[in-house]
């Protein structure tokens, strides 16, 4: 297993009340979609992914994420990877859907497949105004779509209701989606029942990040999320029994 290696802060970005992107000093080579096992020393350690070359935004959820929000200017993290695989352009129209800190990768593949001059349409949701990320950069790669639940911001709903409302009008050579499971599955079953191909970026939990512990195997298909994933087409899930329904935590139990 390849040691981590240890990058300082050189700036934080309040992303939202609850999201902060990390600023390293040191790039990595990585694909939209990949992620990196991150090491907060004495602590321990976990994955996120990558929201540029030199950043990764984390949502705080737990005493692991408080820790990392809790860290300065100056401090160290230790960064493994890039691992696992990355989200893939096919045609020429692509549809991005993103919810709440699912827009991480989302912008980054965003920002990649725009660069190749790919018409990209991005919807992204948040509870509130205040939970919507990246805005200013998914404005600069083309049409976006803002949804909120509580209507504070752009369309009031769902960002699956807008999908829907899009589809009605024209269609798209693919989807990718990141952010809530239960939002994806949605997401996946819109895309198929308008004969689209999706890629979906997963989350489960980790311990090595490449295909080793098996803590992060899904279902009987021994499917590992760090080494088959993190990003599966639509013809893989369906292989995958426990997707929108339930995670497992350290132990493997169901949660």
């Amino acid at each position: 297993m390849e040691k981590p290696v240890m990058c300082k802060i050189i700036d934080i970005l309040d992303e939202s009340p609850t999201v902060k992107t990390f600023l390293l000093d040191k790039e990595f080579d990585f694909k939209p979609g990949q992620f990196a096992m991150v090491w907060i020393p004495g602590i321990d350690e976990k994955p996120f992914g990558f929201s540029s070359k030199n950043s990764i935004s984390v949502a705080k959820v737990g005493r692991f994420t408080e820790k990392i929000h809790s860290l300065k200017k100056g401090d160290l993290l230790g960064i493994r990877g890039p691992y696992g695989n990355n989200f893939e352009c096919i045609g020429n129209k692509i549809l991005a859907v993103a919810g709440g800190i699912g827009s991480a990768p989302i912008i980054s593949a965003v920002e990649e497949f725009s660069k190749m001059n790919v018409e990209v349409t991005s919807i992204i949701g948040g509870r509130t105004k205040d939970e919507l990320l990246f805005l200013d950069r998914f404005e600069k790669c083309g049409r976006i779509f803002a949804c909120t639940d509580d209507c504070s911001y752009g369309f009031g709903g769902f960002t699956t209701e807008k999908m829907l409302e899009l589809l009605s009008k024209e269609k798209f050579d693919m989807v990718i989606t990141c952010g809530p499971e239960i939002m994806m599955k949605k997401v996946v079953e819109i895309a198929e029942n308008n004969d689209m191909p999706i890629q979906v970026s997963l989350e489960r939990y980790m311990k090595c990040g490449i295909g080793i512990c098996g803590q992060c195997a899904v279902d009987d298909e021994g499917l590992c999320v760090c080494k088959d994933g993190p990003v599966f087409w639509n013809d893989k899930l369906k292989f995958v029994s426990e997707f929108g329904k339930y995670k497992r935590d350290a132990s493997g139990a169901i949660l």
